[in-house]
């Protein structure tokens, strides 16, 4: 109880409650739209998806500040891919919610000269901008622990021969189990790499859909966000699960 109450009075462990609820209601919103009789259960679905979604607002007025100080950690990361990767990833983070807070006057009708579709769409592209460059890093990264553990491996087996000759198909399959145990072994041994690969796969989804790059329906949409925001209360939980800037 400590541990939920401890959660809950962060402003990013509430905001991965919220996103969770929006997202389970999108994706039972869609599973119950096309049965017969769910249309009182699916529009109060709707309609606390659409509560939870402008709540979720007030929660990232102030992550302009941490997005900011983000970007000056890593600026300081040791190996220049990561720090390249996250600085940009970073900036484009700070211009996404620059154009969320901009939004958010709009919702609240604190003035009708801002152009919503443009703010909109500037918002999407940066935040699709800042996903594809943490993807890159997580890449990165697990390049980095697939190439230590194939020198591990080749260094135990060194002096082991296989007499038998392989046919090209042979070696084919067996490099792809190869690269397979390699990357299922890099994510089992650092599962703060796993929870951010997953975390960014699963969010990227969103927009690109909203861009049209590659359509989804809303309940694969729904289901990539619940997965997401589980993964992120994880991270907010336990500090220790989050991917560290090394």
């Amino acid at each position: 109880m400590d541990a939920f109450i401890r959660f809950t009075n962060q402003t990013q462990g509430r905001d991965r409650l919220f996103r969770a609820t929006q997202y389970t209601c999108m994706l039972l919103r869609y599973l119950l739209e096309p049965k017969a009789g769910k249309e009182k259960v699916v529009m109060k679905l709707k309609k606390l998806e659409s509560s939870v979604s402008t709540g979720r607002k007030w929660f990232r007025l102030g992550n302009v500040v941490h997005a900011v100080q983000s970007t000056e950690q890593s600026i300081h990361a040791t190996d220049p891919v990561p720090r390249l990767c996250l600085t940009l990833a970073n900036l484009n983070r700070v211009v996404y919610f620059i154009c969320d807070t901009i939004l958010w006057v709009r919702s609240v009708g604190l003035t009708m000269s801002i152009n919503k579709e443009k703010w909109q769409t500037w918002a999407t592209r940066h935040y699709y901008y800042f996903l594809l460059l943490s993807l890159v890093r997580d890449l990165y990264e697990i390049s980095l622990q697939m190439g230590r553990l194939a020198h591990d491996r080749a260094a135990r087996e060194k002096s082991s021969q296989n007499p038998f000759g392989y046919s090209l198909a042979d070696e084919e399959t067996e490099w792809l189990q190869s690269f397979l145990l390699l990357l299922f072994q890099s994510l089992k041994q650092h599962p703060p790499l796993l929870l951010d690969t997953v975390k960014n796969l699963c969010d990227i989804l969103i927009p690109l859909d909203q861009m049209g790059i590659y359509r989804s329906n809303p309940g694969i949409i729904g289901l990539g966000g619940l997965i997401s925001s589980v993964a992120g209360i994880i991270t907010v939980a336990y500090p220790q699960m989050k991917l560290k800037i090394l």
